[in-house]
């Protein structure tokens, strides 16, 4: 977005604000359970948190508007695509299997198996979206790209309908999605975050989720082309209240649900961005409210989004893994020896993802100042 022509610069502070909320939902502090829309909805639901990945993908979307032009003239197209998915899919794969090692029973440091190691996360699905995504809006015309994505949504709910729990096909171990991985990949391939293997963001579930890309796409596009104005911000506004109205309309036989990626959470999801779009198009570009700059402070985290998120999520997993005492991690000690004795409860929780995060913002500040971008 920042090598585009025009500078939108509501875009790029959408974009930052959902890696800066990334990290905050993603680090909380031990000791406390943390506040209620700091966590994720336990099943069918929405809380602020079920926002902050479908907003990274919908942000894909938009930063791929003002590229779009550049990868159409380039005769090596489909080959940077698929590089730059394969280099974001690798990463993902390589955060989940860090450190590397393990003690094994003798107590000797061991290589960690790649059988135990899960094979798909944010990051892989942030590539499996953009790669599907940038395909289609390359190679497609914007009326075939509307009915793929209807297809994708509709196509996602009955095969789940036809290939899940006839009891229950939207249960955490009863839906197709979740047969599927378990069949590709076995369930030491899968997440264990639930208590139980189960795949957030497993391969079936991609279908509908590269949606939230295409809606990004279109998003960006229709504000390159329309400009700063009023009647973007309505136009905004009125598709986003559209979607809100199809999804909870749908939430009735198809629920939302985040961990299953329903059509009904992509819509409701992608209206809600589109709102929030709106709102910082008025105030960023047409009210010009930045005083004290404080748009700089997330542009900051729009600068170098994946970095970032790969600094807070290694330096997470660093506390997590330093032992100071039996059975407490550095993260714990200081959560509850420090933040915990200051304000205990989830108060104390929010301060210490506060402070990580201002960490990551004061690496991402630097690397700013330095005119160091990494991208891939």
């Amino acid at each position: 977005m920042s090598n585009s022509p025009t500078r939108f610069l509501s875009l790029d502070v959408f974009r930052g604000m959902t890696v800066c909320f990334m990290i905050i939902v993603n680090t909380p502090g031990s000791g406390a359970t943390p506040f209620a829309p700091l966590l994720h909805a336990s099943w069918h639901g929405l809380t602020a948190t079920d926002l902050v990945f479908p907003a990274f993908l919908f942000a894909v979307g938009n930063a791929m508007s003002f590229t779009k032009g550049k990868l159409e003239s380039d005769s090596l197209v489909f080959l940077k695509i698929l590089k730059r998915t394969a280099w974001i899919f690798i990463l993902g794969y390589l955060l989940y299997w860090f450190p590397f090692f393990k003690a094994n029973e003798a107590g000797e440091l061991i290589l960690k198996p790649i059988s135990e190691t899960r094979i798909f996360g944010v990051l892989q699905r942030i590539a499996l979206c953009y790669f599907f995504g940038a395909l289609m809006i390359h190679y497609l015309s914007a009326k075939k790209i509307i009915i793929l994505s209807v297809i994708f949504l509709l196509g996602y709910w009955g095969i789940l309908l036809a290939f899940g729990d006839s009891a229950d096909p939207y249960s955490m171990l009863g839906n197709a999605g979740h047969y599927l991985d378990k069949f590709l990949f076995g369930e030491s391939h899968l997440s264990k975050g639930e208590g139980v293997p189960f795949e957030a963001q497993g391969l079936l579930s991609t279908m509908p989720a590269i949606v939230l890309v295409i809606i990004g796409y279109f998003a960006g596009k229709f504000i390159k082309e329309n400009g700063k104005t009023y009647e973007t911000i309505a136009k905004l506004l009125l598709a986003g209240a559209a979607l809100i109205f199809i999804a909870i309309c749908w939430d009735s036989v198809f629920p939302i649900n985040k961990k299953l990626w329903t059509g009904s959470f992509i819509l409701l999801t992608s209206g809600l961005n589109l709102a929030i779009i709106a709102a910082l198009l008025y105030v960023v570009e047409i009210k010009s409210m930045n005083k004290g700059n404080w748009t700089y402070f997330f542009t900051v985290f729009g600068k170098n989004p994946l970095f970032i998120y790969l600094l807070a999520e290694v330096g997470s997993r660093i506390l997590s893994l330093i032992t100071v005492a039996e059975d407490t991690s550095l993260r714990k000690a200081i959560s509850i020896n420090v933040f915990q004795a200051i304000a205990p409860g989830p108060i104390g929780s929010l301060l210490f993802a506060l402070t990580f995060m201002l960490l990551c913002w004061t690496v991402g500040l630097w690397m700013d100042k330095k005119h160091i971008y990494i991208k891939v």
